[in-house]
């Protein structure tokens, strides 16, 4: 595949650091009732922070949103909103039911498909299905848990909201002109048999770090209005951004931040909270949002009338501030281009993996299923070291509570891109499960997947009595240390390297991985010192750790040296990125 421009992609991100996979779909579908966001005393995740609240309440460890997208530190966040001038609440994120809720436990009651992406995430597609009446949050809740275990699930379908074919789907898709220009495109097709508004809202926002700042008063990133058409975006480490909308879109601006009155009979902190933008377009309310324009949650926000049987476009562009002018401006004639070519690249790539054997429909089949294993990569961040301590349940810290989960794992701080079971039903990563995720993902992305494996084998994963941490969902089970097995197998280099004919380079490399040793650095401390042949391990934030080896084997005798090593500090894109801490990454970026 390396002919295809995704192969040429993939060549120039693993082995000359070009940060092609600095955006992808690392937000998740689901941040609320997950282990991390629970500071309860019962232990009660799904109650402790439920769909109810996270309009309001400001995430602690990571976000969600509608085909959202982010920085692979989730220092920024871009996703689709929607209100079809009938729901309760704007649709910012998924809804299902909690395991208490559903019949047969945690289900998602939402229509929508994954049906397109390239490694790199030059190129995503996806479709949501959303009813043109009034979301039945009410009657999915009650109607599931009057439900016995023996009885089917009550699922959207059944209520009656897509009667008449009164919805609309909504088609998102995504192109990187390269890796610092990232255009959205979403067509909204009015599957009813009458004219309907819908308001589409693209919506950007900071990932809250600076409330739990372990530093409190550094600088804030900031939001603010450029003008028409613009949303100006700064960050303190990643400089200056401009997120490109309609002209005639109504930006809005609030503030990342937990609305306690609504939630707890608090004092705001500031009149502008996390649900400000959701007041306004719903509710009405003026004095949601600011009125200096600026804050840490912004949305423009596009209204539409869609014709019985016709669609809508709206567009926005994510480029760094200064960069040039596209022809025809930002979201001029260039724009359609750019995405038609990714989607002929996408369609190249896919092409050329396909076993020649197969026919159109199991060609169909096999790129949508990749298309899902690709989506459902998410930045994971997860510190226990500092969780611990604010459930006050540290072991080494003097703990007042000894039934908190997970404080045997201490040690372990996750900071990186990992492949999910499932965005919205298993927002976590699951060893096992990540074993056999290995195997399809490196058909498209073998030093992705490299890079999965290391990470769980590395000392800020792996238990020091060698367990591999099962799951960072609920208690772990016993360590699985035969998980590494099919994971090994799956990352066998399958490209660019001469020794896979020999079986040298995939022996050298799997001896050492397998082993817990991986000598592309996964198992070096954070505080090892640098060395000129191989480990590099650069430290990000204060004790975690920046693994962005790309899975080329030190030992390997066949494999060329790279002229660039995949881990070098500086990127082609310029030393605005170059050594900062808090920028760091996974992807092959620093």
């Amino acid at each position: 595949m390396d002919f295809t421009a995704e192969g040429q992609r993939l060549a120039a991100a693993d082995e000359q650091g070009v940060p092609w996979r600095w955006w992808g779909p690392y937000l998740s579908d689901r941040q609320w009732g997950t282990v991390r966001e629970d500071y309860s005393r019962s232990g009660d995740a799904w109650s402790y922070f439920t769909h109810d609240q996270a309009r309001s309440r400001a995430y602690r460890w990571g976000e969600d949103g509608i085909a959202g997208v982010s920085d692979d530190q989730q220092h920024r966040c871009l996703s689709l909103a929607l209100w079809n001038h009938a729901d309760p609440i704007l649709k910012e994120r998924f809804f299902g039911l909690t395991n208490a809720e559903g019949n047969h436990g945690e289900d998602v009651k939402e229509y929508y498909f994954h049906l397109d992406s390239t490694p790199t995430h030059s190129y995503m597609r996806m479709l949501y299905k959303y009813p043109q009446a009034a979301y039945p949050y009410e009657d999915l809740v009650l109607t599931n848990r009057a439900r016995s275990r023996q009885e089917l699930e009550y699922e959207l379908l059944d209520t009656g909201v897509f009667a008449g074919d009164r919805y609309f789907d909504v088609e998102v898709e995504y192109a990187k002109a390269d890796p610092e220009d990232l255009i959205a495109v979403v067509t909204v097709t009015n599957r009813g048999p009458a004219d309907a508004p819908l308001d589409v809202l693209a919506s950007v926002w900071f990932r809250n770090t600076w409330t739990w700042a372990a530093t409190p008063g550094g600088e804030r990133p900031a939001l603010a209005d450029g003008g028409p058409g613009k949303i100006l975006i700064s960050h303190p480490q990643l400089g200056q951004w401009v997120l490109w909308v309609d002209p005639g879109a109504e930006c809005l601006f609030t503030e990342n931040e937990t609305n306690a009155a609504r939630l707890f009979g608090g004092q705001n902190h500031t009149p502008y909270v996390k649900d400000g933008i959701d007041e306004y377009v719903v509710h009405g309310r003026a004095g949601a949002v600011n009125p200096a324009r600026t804050g840490t949650k912004a949305a423009a926000r596009h209204r539409l009338m869609v014709p019985a049987g016709g669609s809508a476009t709206v567009r926005w562009r994510l480029r760094r501030a200064g960069a040039a002018a596209p022809p025809g401006g930002e979201l001029g004639p260039g724009t359609g281009a750019m995405v038609a070519r990714s989607r002929a690249e996408a369609d190249e790539f896919y092409q050329a993996i396909t076993p020649p054997g197969a026919d159109a429909e199991g060609a169909m089949i096999m790129r949508r299923a990749l298309a899902g294993m690709l989506w459902s990569k998410q930045f994971y961040y997860f510190d226990l070291d500092r969780w611990l301590q604010e459930h006050e349940a540290h072991p080494l810290r003097n703990p007042k509570h000894e039934d908190v989960r997970n404080r045997h794992w201490f040690h372990m701080q996750n900071g990186n891109i990992l492949s999910m079971p499932d965005c919205w039903e298993y927002p976590w990563y699951a060893a096992w499960d990540l074993a056999f995720h290995c195997v399809p993902l490196s058909m498209v992305d073998p030093a992705f997947t490299r890079q999965q494996i290391e990470l769980i084998l590395s000392d800020v994963y792996l238990q020091p009595s060698g367990q591999i941490p099962a799951s960072r969902a609920w208690p772990p089970a016993p360590g699985r240390t035969t998980t590494a097995t099919p994971t090994c197998w799956a990352a066998r280099p399958t490209r660019r390297c001469p020794g896979w004919t020999a079986g040298t380079c995939s022996r050298s490399w799997m001896s050492g991985s397998c082993a817990g040793s991986c000598p592309a650095c996964s198992t070096r401390s954070a505080s090892s010192a640098r060395t000129g042949s191989g480990p590099c391990r650069a430290a990000i934030g204060t004790s975690r750790s920046c693994l962005r080896c790309t899975g080329r084997s030190t030992g390997c005798s066949t494999c060329p040296p790279s002229p660039t090593p995949p881990c070098s500090a500086a990127t082609p894109t310029g030393a605005a990125r170059s050594g900062s801490p808090s920028t760091c990454s996974s992807s092959g970026r620093c």
